[in-house]
C-alpha cells in the first residue's frame, strides 16, 4: 500500500504556494526575519515590503528572499522576452508567477522546463508536447525522461504512486479532458512514465497485513473514475499491481454473475498485463458479499477485504453481513473497504461497525485512506 500524505487537497492553493519560494530559500526560511518578510507581502504589498527593509542592513537570508520578490514583481512588468527568461534562470521562478502572455513563448516555457517542479512537468507534458517544446528524439526529451525516471528526484517531490498513473493515463490519451489540445504521445516519454510508475511502487513500505482485492467485472471497466480523469480498469488495475508487488501475503479475483476467479497478478507484472488480466466479458449483475463468501469457503485467512465495483447491488446477501459472519468464523477482525469507483453515494459498509469503509470515486488521497484504514490509523 502506498505511505500517507496526510494534508487534504484543497481547489484553492494557499498563499505561500501562490508565491513559489524556491527551494534554494527554503533553509533561510526557518529565520523569523525571513519568514517576516514574506508576511509583509502578503499582507502589505511589495511597496510595504520596500518601505520596511530598503533602508535597513538585512541578513543575508533577508537578502535572498528580497531579491525573489523583487524578481517576482519584475516579471509582471516584463515585456523583454529574455530578461524574463534571465529572471526565471536566476530565481527559479514559476508559471505561477508570469502573465498569460509570457506562456505564449516557447522560450519562456524552455526556461521553465530546467528547474520545473515534478508535479508541474507531469501535469503538462501534453501541453508541451503539443507545442512541439517536446520533439521526439531531442534533448529536451532526454532530460525530461531522464527526471522522470529519477527515483531520488521522485522521492524529494513526494511525487505520489496515484499521481505518476494519472499523469502517464492523461498523457498517452493523446488529449485534454475537456480542452481541445491534443497530441502524438512520445514513445520515450510513455515508456519514462511506466518507469516512474514501476519505480514507485518499489519504495511503498509495506503493512504486512493479509489482503484479498476483488474487482467486479459485472459491468464494463471503461468508465471513468469518479473524482478522476482515468478509466476504472486503470484504478483498480494500479491499486492489484500495488499491492500484489508489496504485500506478500495477497490473493487477487474478480467476480461476476455468482462466481469468483482468482486472477494470475505476480509482483513481475507490468501495469499493462495486470490490466489485461482483469478485463473479463461483462455481464451479469453484482453481488458485493461473493469475495468474502468465497474466501470463507476455501478457508482465505483475511485481513482486509477491497472491493472494486460500479455498482451496489445486493443478490443474495448484504456484504455487511457477510463479513460478520466470515469473522466469527475465521476468528479474525477482518475489515472491508468497497470502493465504488463511478459512485457519487455509497452504502454497503455499516456505519456503526469501525471495520468497514465506502468510498465513492478514487484519487491519490483514497488510496492514502486505505492505506491507514488498513493500519488502524483512522
Amino acid at each position: 500500500m502506498i505511505s500517507q500524505n496526510s494534508s487534504k487537497s484543497r481547489k484553492t492553493p494557499s498563499l505561500s504556494k501562490k508565491l513559489q519560494i524556491p527551494s534554494k530559500c527554503s533553509p533561510v526560511m526557518s529565520s523569523s526575519e525571513s519568514v517576516a518578510v514574506v508576511c509583509k507581502y502578503i499582507t502589505k504589498g511589495w511597496k510595504g515590503v520596500q518601505e520596511a527593509y530598503g533602508d535597513k542592513e538585512n541578513s543575508e537570508g533577508v537578502q535572498e528572499v528580497l531579491a525573489y520578490l523583487e524578481a517576482v514583481e519584475k516579471a509582471k512588468l516584463c515585456t523583454d522576452e529574455q530578461e524574463l527568461i534571465l529572471l526565471i534562470e536566476e530565481q527559479r521562478l514559476e508559471k505561477e508567477q508570469l502573465l498569460t502572455n509570457h506562456l505564449k513563448s516557447k522560450e519562456v516555457w524552455k526556461a521553465l522546463l530546467k528547474e520545473m517542479p515534478m508535479a508541474v512537468l507531469l501535469k503538462h507534458l501534453g501541453k508541451l508536447t503539443a507545442n512541439k517544446l517536446l520533439a521526439a528524439g531531442s534533448a529536451d526529451v532526454a532530460a525530461v525522461c531522464e527526471r522522470i525516471q529519477d527515483e531520488t528526484a521522485l522521492k524529494k517531490a513526494k511525487t505520489h504512486l496515484f499521481n505518476i498513473l494519472l499523469a502517464s493515463e492523461n498523457y498517452k490519451r493523446g488529449h485534454g479532458k475537456r480542452s481541445k489540445l491534443k497530441w502524438e504521445p512520445d514513445r520515450d516519454i510513455v515508456q519514462a512514465l511506466d518507469c516512474a510508475f514501476s519505480k514507485s511502487i518499489s519504495i511503498v513500505e509495506p503493512t504486512g497485513k493479509r489482503f484479498l482485492v476483488a474487482v467486479d467485472v459485472s459491468s464494463s471497466l471503461s468508465s471513468v473514475t469518479q473524482g478522476s480523469s482515468i478509466s476504472t480498469v486503470a484504478v483498480a488495475a494500479a491499486i492489484c499491481l500495488v499491492i500484489a508487488q508489496t504485500e506478500p501475503d495477497t490473493q487477487i479475483v474478480v467476480f461476476s454473475e455468482g462466481s469468483v476467479l482468482p486472477c494470475a497478478v505476480s509482483s513481475d507484472m507490468t501495469f499493462m498485463q495486470v490490466a489485461a488480466q482483469l478485463i473479463q466479458t461483462p455481464g451479469g449483475s453484482t453481488d458485493c458479499a461473493l469475495p468474502i463468501t468465497w474466501a470463507s469457503e476455501n478457508d482465505k485467512t483475511v485481513d482486509v477485504f477491497i472491493i472494486f465495483t460500479n455498482n451496489q447491488t445486493f443478490e443474495s446477501e448484504n456484504p455487511a453481513d457477510t463479513l460478520k459472519t466470515y469473522r466469527q468464523k475465521s476468528g479474525v477482525f477482518s475489515k472491508l473497504i468497497v470502493c465504488g469507483l463511478i459512485a457519487n453515494s455509497l452504502s454497503i459498509a455499516d456505519p456503526e461497525d469501525r471495520g468497514m469503509l465506502d468510498i465513492c470515486g478514487f484519487d491519490s488521497q483514497a488510496v492514502d485512506v486505505m492505506r491507514n484504514f488498513a493500519l488502524d490509523v483512522i
